[in-house]
């Protein structure tokens, strides 16, 4: 298995002839956070008193 992983074909034989072929699966690199994003400076700062109170 760590052979295949490591992208190479490995045939596996009973009795001399081939039986079963271990490839490595093809998988793709996935990227998170495809989107552009810009947050302003001003999500940093405190809120106000009176917004604070309505999240309590």
């Amino acid at each position: 298995m760590a052979r295949a992983e490591r992208g190479e074909e490995v045939v596996i034989a009973r009795a001399g002839r081939p039986a079963v072929r271990l490839v490595p699966v093809a998988t793709r690199e996935r990227t998170f956070g495809t989107m552009r994003l810009t947050v302003p400076d001003e999500f940093f700062e405190p809120l106000a008193e009176d917004e604070l109170a309505a999240w309590e």
